[in-house]
């Protein structure tokens, strides 16, 4: 049910990107950069898992989104659903937030 429902966000999510007429250029060269992530993972791994969390919450992309919405400020809503695209992208396929034990254990295979 965890997937099913991260998929429909991610549909939902570029749907509301792509009507609100934003770029799909800009799409897909910034989808992939919450994973830039491990780049801190590579070097520390505790701090690494903490970075990889922080980038892939998705209390972050929501408050940008309606920061952007109340505001009138159309980046802010740009890139919070490209960011909450790339997560719900993550989750869909079986990746979650990170346990400190291993990488590959992650809140979406313990539910």
């Amino acid at each position: 049910m965890l997937h099913l429902e991260a998929l429909v966000v991610l549909i939902a999510s570029i749907v509301l990107y792509f009507n609100q007429g934003f770029g799909t250029l800009t799409f897909f060269a910034l989808l992939l950069a919450p994973d830039l992530a491990f780049i801190v993972y590579a070097i520390d791994q505790e701090m690494g898992i903490l970075a990889y969390n922080v980038a892939h919450l998705v209390a972050f992309p929501a408050v940008l989104i309606a920061v952007g919405v109340v505001g009138d400020w159309s980046a802010g809503v740009q890139f919070g659903l490209i960011w909450l695209s790339h997560i719900m992208m993550d989750r869909t396929i079986g990746y979650g937030l990170k346990y400190p034990d291993d990488f590959k254990h992650t809140h979406m295979q313990n539910v």
